[in-house]
């Protein structure tokens, strides 16, 4: 096309721009450049099964429609969201039918192939195995979790990235190129929308294709930063609220929290609110972090993240997230301590191994004449009676249980005095156990 505004129809931007062969492929360097895995894998005249992993718009389904081209393998691509086990069938009828019609092998293209559940991803198995068809499977999501085994362990496979900024603004030359020689683009409006495409190619050229029709309806020839941001519909960036991008995020915002980088905390904070999600959930796993990652070295922590939670329940948003914000910016430059949360993960770890020990009789409640005549509550020691509000050498735990130590203060922040405190307990039970003994 040489004519920007051309009455003509004419096929979608990103099928017009479909690379015919691997070196027409933008992005994905680390597997298709020269000795990288699919570049050698296609250099080898052999196809094999393969799972390709990675987020929208990388080039999933045209990497599957080359590699059919470059083997001259028959292409039967397939919906994990509406096939089933009859399509899988019939798919594998019409592949037979080509081997013995035509002798030619067949690539069965499964897209988002995280979608089948067990029987149908196993109804594949028999097919894959006796090599009638090569297998491609497309999923967005770790296949770790969301493929069988016994497929998985068929088939090879190729983590896909997004594309990079300079990337997108290849396949924006290659467009001008090719399609939009007429158009041309502000260099801000390039900048908004790769901004907004978020390493998506097919976003992108959907936002690019849309620019174009805005500007032809404007009666103009350049595309610049208003144009874009008043005629387009420029969605939150890409977020999957439920996969793997969603817990990604959330582990690099703990960890950047644990790690006490404000400034990377707040960018995954902004980030997950930017692309959708729920401030509420948000707001749980901040009180949570506060009590693993801070504990008792800042009890304020505690305080604070669930007082931003109070105040988004009462705000909403946007108002609410600067109280999130705030929360998460004083839990990453809070001294930090894992005491408390190690201390409870040993004490659930030993009492789930342990024997259901008795609680010791001077530890028992005696509301009545008969627990008192049984010895209970016999010989405790009202704590507040006691010099320093301690009955040292006093114990409380079973009988039998040694003191196991599970809580260790660290070296920050107020545990720091409570370190000291123990200590000095520690130190008057030992002068009343030798009391006792002399």
């Amino acid at each position: 096309m040489t004519d920007l505004f051309k009455t003509a129809p004419l096929p979608p931007l990103a099928e017009a721009l479909r690379p015919a062969n691997l070196d027409e492929v933008i992005g994905q360097r680390h597997l298709l450049g020269p000795g990288k895995p699919l570049r050698v894998a296609f250099d080898s005249g052999r196809p094999h099964s393969m799972i390709l992993w990675g987020p929208p718009g990388v080039g999933k389904t045209t990497l599957a429609r080359l590699t059919a081209n470059a083997f001259d393998c028959a292409f039967i691509a397939l919906s994990a969201v509406f096939a089933g086990v009859k399509e899988i069938r019939a798919a594998m009828e019409a592949a037979q039918l080509t081997l013995d019609q035509h002798q030619q092998r067949t690539l069965l293209f499964v897209d988002e192939i995280h979608r089948f559940n067990k029987s149908q991803q196993d109804a594949l198995l028999p097919f894959v195995e006796s090599g009638l068809v090569t297998f491609i499977g497309a999923t967005t999501e770790n296949p770790s979790f969301e493929v069988n085994s016994a497929l998985l362990s068929r088939a090879q496979v190729y983590v896909l990235e997004s594309l990079n900024d300079s990337e997108l603004r290849e396949l924006l030359a290659r467009a001008q190129l090719t399609v939009f020689q007429t158009l041309s683009f502000e260099a801000l409006a390039v900048d908004t929308l790769i901004g907004y495409a978020d390493g998506d190619a097919r976003r992108f050229l959907n936002l690019l294709e849309q620019a174009a029709s805005a500007a032809q309806h404007a009666g103009s020839t350049h595309v610049d930063k208003t144009l874009v941001e008043n005629t387009l519909s420029l969605n939150a960036r890409r977020f999957d609220k439920g996969g793997d991008n969603f817990y990604d995020q959330i582990s690099a915002l703990h960890k950047s929290v644990r790690g006490s980088s404000p400034d990377a905390a707040l960018y995954w904070l902004t980030r997950m609110l930017d692309g959708g999600a729920d401030p509420k959930y948000l707001a749980r796993r901040i009180v949570r972090m506060a009590w693993e990652d801070i504990g008792l070295a800042d009890p304020r922590a505690m305080q604070i993240a669930n007082d931003a939670a109070q105040t988004f329940e009462r705000l909403g948003s946007p108002e609410g997230e600067l109280a999130l914000a705030q929360a998460v910016l004083y839990l990453a430059v809070a001294a930090k301590s894992n005491a408390g949360y190690n201390a409870h993960n040993r004490a659930v770890a030993f009492v789930k191994q342990d024997q259901s020990r008795p609680v010791p009789v001077h530890l028992r409640n005696a509301p009545t004449k008969l627990m008192k005549e049984l010895g209970f509550g016999h010989a405790y020691r009202y704590a507040h009676d006691e010099p320093e509000a301690y009955a040292a050498g006093e114990t409380y735990l079973p009988d039998g249980l040694n003191e196991p130590g599970w809580y260790q203060p660290v070296a920050r922040g107020l545990e720091t005095k409570i370190a000291e405190k123990l200590a000095h307990l520690r130190e008057l039970d030992r002068k009343a156990q030798k009391k006792l003994k002399d």
